[in-house]
């Protein structure tokens, strides 16, 4: 084999390449994303369509039939679910797995498209955008106080905290939840509007023509331009008490404070948000997609701790729900059992082989396997999560397999007689091929799942490609790095250990008896 002759002759090389192989290994872990389950985007899109006002029955007839019916001519499509309330439509269209979701976008939009022509002119415009399950927060955030309302606590957010938050590094955005705005509110007076002769159109289209702000343009000289700001002719409710709805037939100028009441008040509660029983408003952190969910939970809570210092008084910020804490715990597990595995294994190593030099070679070995690993995670842009684990934790069975071949080989040439150098150099040439026939069988066997249908294929792509992966590194090594350690390390008549004796001497009592068993039959 020439890899391993090269690696006899050249020791030193073999040394580096695989002193490479673990450097590379290493910044290509810490560059992976911690997830707990791989990252698979679901070709799912949304269209979302608001018609404030109308009924479920308005907008079921009006918007969500009307854009069914040109998604329903999109190919790719596995079902289309549509949820109609009032005042809103949202029809999720999921496609078949595999399908491209940039692709399935432009479709869609296309045939939301089309049928915007017949959509109601007072709707807004449909909303589309992809739903591939990575814009959920995982953490929550709440503040509370004793001193301010809702509206105060949701100003206090807006103009302070979401700023703070965005600028964490792997944050997406920041969702508000429960948060309650302060609003104009315009209260009829019917018999006063039929008295004057004014009606709501009157008055919707004094709003819409005065309530404005057009930009002015510029004034420019050969040194200078600046730029005109047309300001805002009302801004307080007693601006607004003095709009022109309308005129009399006298030509007397009607005013809305005549047909109307205006006031500053918060919107209309559709429902309640308390947590503890206490009135809040909650800011959900999105990681970005390809950011560790570790470190952002941990710079967004020591930002929280931070910030309680400036925190007007009688107000509490602190984090209500983090979904990290079950990664964080469960990927600690796996690693705990993936060192408990890779102990045991070097215990029995030791217990059957019977020399502590002979098992320090495969306890280098493996985890130079294992970390090489990394080096394709990265490159196809998998992540470290409960299924990769799981595939380093049974590759450790598979790889050792490799190491233990060329070592045992070796030491088999040396009780002969030959030199540690002479037998790594023809022990590891005797079974190069066997290692490689070994590792080609193992990959066949696994690497096929990745080319599975479904979710399946989808959610164990990483399991079998990472394993796949560390067990051609297994083998590269054992064909470079063994043979050098092999060379170094290995000494001949060496005592084998009170374990390996013990074994041997109860192979040999089970030998002797089945040998009088065998007499005592055949006479």
């Amino acid at each position: 084999m020439l890899l391993s002759d090269v690696s006899v002759k050249r020791p030193v090389a073999a040394i580096v390449l695989s002193l490479l192989l673990c450097v590379f290994g290493i910044v290509s872990f810490s560059k992976l994303a911690v997830r707990e389950m791989p990252d698979i985007e679901n070709p799912v899109v949304s269209i979302s369509t608001r018609y404030e006002g109308a009924s479920a029955t308005i907008i079921e007839s009006q918007i969500t039939s009307v854009i069914e019916d040109q998604l329903s001519g999109i190919s790719g499509i596995d079902e289309i679910e549509s949820t109609t309330r009032n005042s809103m439509s949202r029809i999720t269209v999921t496609f078949e797995l595999g399908y491209d979701l940039n692709t399935g976008v432009s479709d869609v939009r296309d045939a939301v498209a089309r049928a915007q022509r017949s959509l109601p002119d007072e709707a807004d415009d449909p909303l589309v955008f992809k739903n591939n399950g990575s814009g959920e927060a995982s953490l929550y955030i709440n503040l509370s106080s004793s001193e301010m309302d809702r509206t105060q606590l949701t100003d206090y957010v807006n103009r302070v905290l979401v700023d703070r938050f965005s600028l964490i590094s792997g944050v997406s955005s920041v969702d508000i939840s429960g948060g309650l705005y302060q609003v104009m509110y315009v209260k009829l007076k019917p018999a006063f509007m039929a008295g004057r002769g004014v009606t709501t159109s009157d008055i919707t289209a004094a709003l819409r023509s005065e309530n404005i702000e057009s930009p002015g343009g510029e004034v420019r000289n050969d040194a200078t331009v600046m730029s005109v700001r047309t300001a805002r002719a009302y801004s307080t409710p007693v601006d607004f008490e003095y709009l022109v709805v309308k005129r009399a037939s006298d030509n007397t100028p009607i005013y809305l404070k005549d047909v109307a009441d205006v006031y500053v008040g918060a919107e209309n509660e559709n429902s309640t948000f308390k947590s503890d029983g206490v009135v809040n408003v909650s800011m959900g952190i999105v990681p970005q997609s390809d950011a560790n969910p570790l470190e952002v939970a941990d710079l967004v809570h020591k930002e929280v701790e931070r910030m309680q210092q400036f925190l007007p008084e009688g107000t509490r910020l602190a984090i209500d729900y983090d979904s990290t804490v079950f990664i964080d715990r469960s990927i600690s597990e796996v690693y705990n059992t993936l060192f408990i595995t890779g102990g045991l294994v070097i215990l029995v190593l030791y217990i059957f082989i019977g020399q502590a030099r002979a098992t320090l070679i495969p306890a280098v070995t493996v985890p130079v396997s294992l970390i090489s690993s990394f080096i394709a995670a990265y490159f196809f842009g998998f992540s470290i999560n409960l299924i990769t684990l799981m595939a380093l934790i049974l590759s450790i069975g598979l790889v050792v397999d490799d190491a233990i071949v060329v070592v045992e080989n070796i030491f088999h040439h040396i009780e002969r007689g030959e030199s540690p150098l002479l037998a790594a150099y023809k022990g590891t040439r005797e079974v190069g091929f066997a290692v490689i026939a070994t590792t080609l069988v193992l990959v066949m066997v696994f690497l096929p799942i990745s080319f599975m249908d479904g979710m399946i294929g989808l959610l164990f792509t990483e399991f079998s490609v990472l394993l796949a992966m560390s067990v051609i590194f297994s083998s590269l090594i054992a064909l470079t790095l063994t043979p050098v350690l092999g060379s170094t390390i290995l000494r001949a008549n060496v005592k084998p250990n009170r374990f390996t004796q013990a074994i041997d001497r109860g192979f040999r009592k089970l030998e002797r008896g089945y040998k009088a068993v065998l007499a005592k039959a055949s006479s």
